[in-house]
């Protein structure tokens, strides 16, 4: 990768870049609301399993293809690889945030970028003929970019690591050296996460998270929630 690929990577790994993340607790509000998740051993296992059966086989998979066809000019290859994403996420409120914060990144970096493949997937969007999820999205501004397809996997993991991180700081006693011990650990789920999506085809995506898409359906219902997901 050039220079100016590695620094476009870093800024889309920052924590504070502005999709919306900071309101997502991606699914842990309602494992520590159950008494599933209560200490950091808990929450490093819940972030393995987020990884090794949500992203690995879900939104990486997707998240390769768009980057592929977006280096090829081919927005029917991308909008085929966002609806197979959208139909293999199950939760609703999933779908939403994945929706939500894929068209404020999609709208940020058409601020940033005069790119018209971007303003023309902008249209299939919305248009509503292609949901815009952040995982989609995300694989088309690193394809465009010229940032490489390995490392915009694991930029797609590193932000739900830290996401889920951040959330835990709030919802959990979980302290910033903690979350960063923890961060490390995690670094062998996250490489394991992208090895296991190399090569999957679209009809192979297969996330499996039975347990986070019924306490999501639970989340929904909940009558206070100081988080989207």
């Amino acid at each position: 990768m050039t220079d100016d690929a590695r620094l476009e990577a870093f800024r889309l790994a920052d924590s504070a870049l502005p999709v919306g993340s900071d309101s997502l607790s991606y699914g842990l509000e309602q494992f520590v609301a159950d008494g599933r998740v209560e200490d950091a051993d808990d929450l490093a296992a819940l972030l393995e399993a987020r990884l090794r059966r949500g992203l690995g086989p879900g939104d990486l998979v997707a998240l390769r293809h768009a980057h592929a066809a977006a280096r090829a000019n081919d927005l029917a290859a991308v909008c085929a690889a966002d609806r197979r994403l959208a139909a293999t996420t199950l939760a609703a409120e999933f779908r939403e945030s994945a929706r939500l914060a894929g068209g404020r990144l999609l709208s940020l970096q058409r601020d940033l970028r005069d790119d018209p493949f971007l303003d023309r997937y902008a249209v299939r969007v919305d248009d509503g003929a292609t949901p815009g999820f952040h995982p989609v999205v995300l694989g088309v501004v690193t394809g465009r970019t010229g940032v490489d397809e390995r490392t915009a996997c694991l930029v797609c993991c590193h932000g739900l690591v830290t996401g889920l991180l951040g959330a835990a700081q709030r919802l959990l006693s979980v302290g910033h050296a903690d979350a960063q011990r923890l961060l490390d650990e995690t670094r062998p789920a996250v490489v394991a996460a992208v090895d296991e999506s190399a090569g999957r085809s679209l009809g192979e995506m297969a996330p499996f998270a039975p347990l986070t898409e019924v306490l999501s359906a639970d989340h929904e219902r909940a009558d206070r929630r100081l988080f989207v997901s």
